[in-house]
């Protein structure tokens, strides 16, 4: 069952479960917003949630929406969807960590078949080894574009060599 926001209704996307002094336990559910305003509220205690609103300090991400499909990082926090690729631009502050935190990574590995011929293998190591000497060179790393660029060399002689 999905729970709703016990400030506005809407879906919760936060559960907070807080242990009181005397062990019981007591569930807490918000939205994004309201549990931002929560969170704040217990930091200083002399602010109230009501009085908050999303676009203040510590919360910028409700006030951007993405210029093509109108998405913002606060809808997509409650849906789990983004409305368009270039959402990923926009949002790729707040994206960044979310993703990491899910994937461990922020780039894409993907896997290669046990089966994979030895030559496909090689293809596919030879495509990682030039796009990386491409970010070295773009980042001004010329040692590590060098060894990059000797370990193409040896690949491509490794390559020639079989069919010789």
């Amino acid at each position: 069952m999905k729970q709703k926001c016990q400030v506005c209704g809407e879906r919760a996307v936060i559960h907070i479960t807080q242990i009181e002094e005397e062990g019981a336990a007591s569930q807490l559910h918000f939205c994004y917003r309201h549990a931002q305003d929560y969170l704040k509220e217990s930091d200083n205690p002399s602010s109230s949630p009501a009085s908050g609103s999303s676009e203040e300090e510590g919360v910028p991400e409700t006030s951007v929406a993405c210029p093509v499909c109108g998405m913002t990082f606060a809808k997509f926090r409650e849906t789990g969807r983004l409305g368009c690729p270039n959402d990923y631009e926009i949002f790729r502050t707040e994206l960044k960590p979310l993703l990491e935190n899910i994937h461990g990574n922020l780039r894409h590995v993907g896997k290669v078949p046990k089966r994979l011929p030895i030559d496909a293998r090689r293809q596919t190591e030879l495509i990682k080894l030039r796009q990386e000497i491409q970010q070295a060179v773009a980042i001004e790393d010329y040692e590590r574009a060098a060894l990059l660029r000797d370990q193409i060399d040896s690949l491509e002689k490794e390559e020639k060599r079989p069919s010789e």
